[in-house]
């Protein structure tokens, strides 16, 4: 239980990095951000992640476009604003700290 828990929160806290870095390579559909995040196994469900755009737009990260279907009604299409991609920029310092502190606190104890 206690690992479980660990594990949760750890993927709850980078979840918003990792939603931001696949809004930042172009406009994205949120199924497809959830097909993108699935692909590294980071797996996420429509009930976390629509709350978690509504709060990265509201905070003015996202911006969105209304986009024609062919096959329905229009889709909401999510881009990065100007201060998403500050905000990005400052937690892939972040990252890579975290990163680097982590791997340094490990160390060789795998070896």
């Amino acid at each position: 239980m206690i690992v479980e828990n660990t594990q949760t929160q750890m993927r709850k806290g980078i979840l918003e990095y990792c939603i931001l870095s696949v809004i930042a390579k172009g406009e994205i559909y949120a199924s497809d951000i959830i097909a993108e995040l699935k692909k590294a196994r980071l797996l996420v469900v429509e009930g976390t992640l629509y709350p978690l755009l509504t709060r990265l737009k509201n905070n003015g990260l996202l911006a969105y476009n209304w986009v024609e279907s062919t096959s329905g009604p229009p889709r909401k299409y999510y881009v990065l604003s100007d201060e998403g991609r500050k905000v990005l920029e400052q937690l892939d310092t972040t990252w890579k700290e975290l990163a680097f502190a982590v791997q340094t606190a490990i160390g060789d104890r795998n070896n």
